[in-house]
């Protein structure tokens, strides 16, 4: 492993013009036109094969670091130290409100406009328990600049000293309706009110309360709702004077940069910073030690979600040697179901389920452990369960083959650091996890290889048995919390808030009320003017240049179908193994694939038991997973589903790579009932967790289903339909688990057959010779199905149902979902022009009229290759209101008349979309995709010169295509109760959750 690292490393020092031999700056050298940035610190960082310079800006102490290396993905962020002390979430609603227009660019919604005109690959701002954080990224310089020159004026200048409308709708205000009932609305109140309908989330800040009484991390830093109203305007212009300010901001830019230019563009706007007579920044102290009383938190919840949890506090970041370790040792206790703890745990039927989150991005890192579905009583018999089990296994020792299985899979992530977005904005979010705490550690949560070093020796000292003592069994600073269902909660406590509120206001108040949401309204409905829209920087078409290379995957000679992608993936190997299950089940038969999925992996082999091969699995493995997919979805009609089992490695593990997962799926035994009866419980919790957290997601998904057959098949195999098969699986256990059993033992023969497969592999030509070479036919064989019979389809989808229908969840938002077909004007010549409509819709008619107006935090359009549109909100507090602006965006869209620079703008942030940069294991993975869907391989530079033609007229024609009413359409929506029964629609009412047995 160390060795192919280090020709890892040597090949990039080759071909890179950053070199360990070369540093650009030297340590106490000024830099910037100004000469105001002074270097402190300059770095080789083998982990990103680049150096770290860290500058000051002598001025104003400001803390700046370039991570100078190889990558055109290049980014920035400034963030700032903000520990709240209070549950208002001012730091949220800060974040949200300084983006909404500035000196330099006073316009209402600069961030929205940079959605919409940007190159941008990443765009965003974040909150945190004890920072904010602005990053953006591009793979276009000067686009990169005019990011940088708006999130520095949003931050620095913002126009909420000028405007306090802004505070209204992003924080909150009040409403009257026509009875004068009042109510809160505003974006963060609402975003707020979803997040703590979670259970999980409501139990987690609750021992973060019990565990920080006195300090920052007790408070909810994105707000509490209750809390939310007790902000007031002055606080929160005070708090953003205190903490906007340069002394208490670290500054990052990443990649390929010519820094000289960017630290005088910087230092210009750092030069031009507000002076603001204000108070010192909020303090960020550490907690004295509190132990465990236990404590209750009650909350308006199904009975199912009683659960509760464990909270220790495990050192300080500069320790980071000691986190690295107490993450590899949880994950040893509590990373799979198989690990010590939690298999004592769960053995114990103490509760459904256990889950463990490690938070080490904290001035105090802590463990947090949640078990859920919590039987009466058993709230102290689970922290003695935990606590007498790691006494325990520190007396007797920790497995070793676990635990340097666990190590393996740490120093794989590390390597492959596979994430969502650009390194720069990972490496961003890691250097504040020591820099922010300490100005003499920025680095420690970049670097590993010395941890991983130190880990090692640890492990052979028995020193990880010592640490389980010390973090857990000896902890002098923990917290116990338990979860409570009741049948009221926050929304009756708002309620009558609220009614006591309107008992002392006179008929003028309520009227004052009214007068200033229709200003705010006037406000909001009134457009930018052009003079000040003109302010903002843009790019031209002329600055986007050519597309991207993509080398495309293609077909090669092996012992089974397979398709290669020689792709650098720096020395790890992915393989995917696609089985065609047109071929294979029936439909009546899919929510089985679904539960096969989720064993898989889990059980017992003829060659290993569960423990044995999760320990298999991760000392040989980066990752292993199953699931499914759905390809042929460009028409309405077709549905081919395949169950994915993808697996990868590093290159020197190939007999790993090729052995593992055929065993799982030849030979896996699903006679142990009770573990897999734990297992699909865990499954029903994350469903459930699903409808809660991504309802706008699952709303599609199940209207889509009465128009396409790909969709009702992902309805059985993942969706609603699923769950109402596993629901009812398990609260009939008894009687159908010996029957189960039988069905995925048979089901695995009849699926995976060599005749039924088709391999990608991506690597190099070498790994793959070699991974092929070890695979053999990985064990597959025909079965005992004819060459005829196997070329007929045993999957014959239902015709579709149109869905009218509101799922009750336990929430206190909604998720609006419609969805209908508009075939035969989403054809491929028009999906250019659907795709700028998309991003026409969402962020300016949508963005307005339901995020702006409506208080809901997210809104989208979504348009398919197959022509199926759909419409879906996102923690929304409206229902009926939400529909009828959905169906109103047609004729807007024809009545749509943007200048030319903002069609242009529109049309160039399209074709970043389509060229924005991917990891080799993501493309690999798309590739396969429009494979498996028969496109046409140059059907994203097809797709690129159709933006890059349209016209604004190709635009507005679309509107008249899209729906004038919803009256036939689907409508599905999951939401809150009081919502639902509120409107006034003929929807089916059905309580998700209702009637829940184990």
């Amino acid at each position: 492993m160390n060795a192919h690292v280090s020709f890892r490393i040597d090949w990039q020092l080759m071909t890179s013009k950053y070199s360990q031999m070369d540093s650009a700056f030297s340590v106490g050298t000024l830099h910037a036109e100004d000469k105001s940035f002074e270097v402190i610190s300059a770095e080789w960082v083998n982990e990103i094969s680049g150096y770290a310079y860290i500058f000051k800006h002598i001025p104003t102490g400001a803390r700046l670091m370039w991570f100078a290396c190889d990558d055109d993905n290049r980014s920035f962020a400034i963030a700032f130290k903000t520990p709240p002390v209070d549950h208002t979430g001012v730091f949220h609603i800060l974040e949200h409100s300084v983006l909404c227009g500035s000196d330099a660019y006073p316009v209402k919604e600069p961030f929205v406009n940079l959605l919409k005109t940007s190159m941008q690959t990443f765009l965003n701002a974040m909150t945190y328990p004890d920072k904010t954080v602005y990053p953006v990224a591009s793979t276009n310089v000067a686009d990169l600049e005019n990011l940088m020159s708006v999130y520095l004026d949003a931050v620095l200048h913002p126009a909420i000293y000028k405007r306090k409308r802004i505070f209204e709708q992003e924080g909150w205000h009040l409403e009257a309706d026509e009875q004068g009932n009042l109510s809160y609305n505003g974006v963060v109140f609402n975003e707020m009110k979803g997040a703590l309908s979670d259970p999980d989330r409501v139990l987690y800040d609750s021992v973060s309360e019990a565990l920080f009484p006195d300090t920052s991390y007790g408070k909810e830093s994105g707000g509490k709702p209750r809390a939310i109203p007790e902000l007031t305007y002055e606080n929160f212009l005070d708090t953003h004077a205190r903490h906007y300010d340069l002394s208490n901001s670290y500054t990052f830019l990443y990649g390929d940069l010519d820094c000289e230019r960017e630290l005088s563009f910087i230092a210009q706007r750092f030069a031009a910073a507000e002076k603001r007579d204000a108070g010192a920044p909020n303090p960020l102290n550490l907690q004295a030690p509190v132990l465990p009383v236990p404590c209750q938190v009650r909350m308006n919840t199904t009975a199912d979600n009683s659960s509760v949890g464990l909270g220790y506090v495990l050192g300080t970041p500069d320790q980071r040697n000691k986190m690295m370790a107490a993450d590899i040792l949880f994950d040893t206790l509590m990373g799979s179901n198989e690990s010590p703890l939690k298999r004592a745990i769960l053995d114990a039927e103490l509760g459904d389920d256990f889950s463990y989150y490690l938070s080490d991005d904290l001035a105090q890192p802590m463990l947090f452990l949640q078990l859920k579905g919590l039987k009466e009583g058993a709230a102290q018999k689970f922290r003695d369960l935990v606590e007498t089990t790691c006494q325990k296994i520190a007396t007797e020792g920790i497995d070793p083959k676990k635990l340097n299985a666990s190590i393996a899979l740490a120093e794989f992530n590390l390597r492959e650091n596979d994430q969502p977005y650009s390194n720069g904005i990972e490496y961003t979010l890691r250097s504040l996890s020591s820099w922010l705490y300490d100005d003499a550690r920025p680095l420690d949560y970049i670097r590993y290889e010395d941890a991983i070093a130190y880990v090692k020796e640890l492990a052979d000292q028995k020193g990880f048995e010592k640490l389980l003592l010390e973090l857990i069994c000896n902890s002098k600073h923990a917290a116990q919390v338990e979860l409570v269902p009741t049948d009221e909660g926050e929304a009756q406590e708002e309620a009558a808030e609220l009614a006591q509120l309107r008992s002392t206001l006179t008929d003028e108040d309520v009227e004052k009320i009214r007068a200033e949401v229709e200003a705010l309204r006037l406000e909001q409905e009134t457009p930018d003017a052009p003079e000040d829209l003109a302010k903002l920087p843009s790019l031209s078409l002329s600055d986007i240049g050519a597309g991207r290379e993509r080398p495309a995957g293609f077909e090669v000679e092996a012992p089974l179908p397979c398709i290669a992608h020689e792709l650098d993936t720096h020395g790890i190997d992915y393989v995917y193994h696609y089985f065609d299950l047109t071929r294979a089940v029936t439909f009546e038969e899919l929510p089985l694939v679904g539960i096969l999925a989720e064993a898989l992996g889990k059980l017992d082999t003829a060659s290993h038991t569960a423990s044995e091969l999760d320990i298999l699995i991760e000392s040989n493995l980066g990752h292993l997973s199953f699931f499914t997919d759905i390809y042929d979805q460009d028409t309405l009609d077709q549905a081919h589903p395949a169950f994915i089992v993808a697996a990868s490695a590093l290159a020197e593990k190939t007999q790993g790579l090729a052995s593992i997962p055929s065993e799982v799926w030849s030979s896996t035994r699903f006679d142990d009932l009770n573990r897999l009866k734990n297992i699909l419980i865990q499954r029903r919790i994350a469903q459930e967790q699903y409808f809660v957290g991504a309802g706008h997601t699952a709303a599609q998904n199940k209207a889509l289903t009465a128009y396409s057959a790909a969709s009702r098949v992902n309805d059985a195999l993942a969706g609603v339909g699923f769950y109402e098969y596993l629901k009812n699986l398990l609260a009939n256990w008894d009687e159908r688990a010996s029957q189960l059993a039988k069905d995925l033992d048979a089901l695995t023969r009849k699926m995976f057959r060599a005749d039924n497969v088709t391999v990608s592999f991506t690597g190099s030509a070498q790994s793959r010779e070699a991974f092929w070479q070890a695979a053999g036919d990985l064990g597959l064989t025909n079965g005992n199905k004819s060459q005829a019979d196997n070329a007929t389809s045993t999957l014959i989808v239902p015709e579709g149902k149109l869905q009218r229908v509101a799922y009750i969840i336990p929430s206190n938002v909604s998720y609006v979902g419609l969805s209908y077909p508009n075939v035969a004007h989403a054809t491929n010549e028009q999906q250019g022009n659907w795709l700028i409509a998309t991003r026409v819709l969402g962020l300016d008619y949508l963005w307005n009229e339901v995020r702006v107006k409506g208080g809901a935090y997210g809104v989208m359009f979504r348009n398919s290759i197959a022509g199926l549109q759909s419409f879906v909100s996102y923690r929304d507090p409206a229902l009926d209101a939400t529909l009828d602006r959905y169906v109103g965006a047609g004729s807007w869209l024809s009545e749509w008349t943007p200048d030319a620079d903002e069609f242009e703008g529109y049309v160039v942030a399209s074709v970043a979309g389509v060229d924005a940069p991917v990891p080799a294991r993501m493309l690999a993975r798309r590739q396969d995709i429009e494979y498996f869907n028969h496109r046409d391989p140059e059907r994203l530079l097809k797709l690129r010169e159709k933006i890059l033609h349209a016209q604004v007229d190709d635009i507005k024609e679309l509107g008249s295509t899209m729906p004038q009413s919803y009256d036939d359409l689907s409508v599905v929506v999951f939401g809150a109760k009081d919502v639902i029964e509120a409107s006034k629609l003929d929807l089916e009412v059905v309580d998700l959750f209702g009637g829940q047995e184990n």
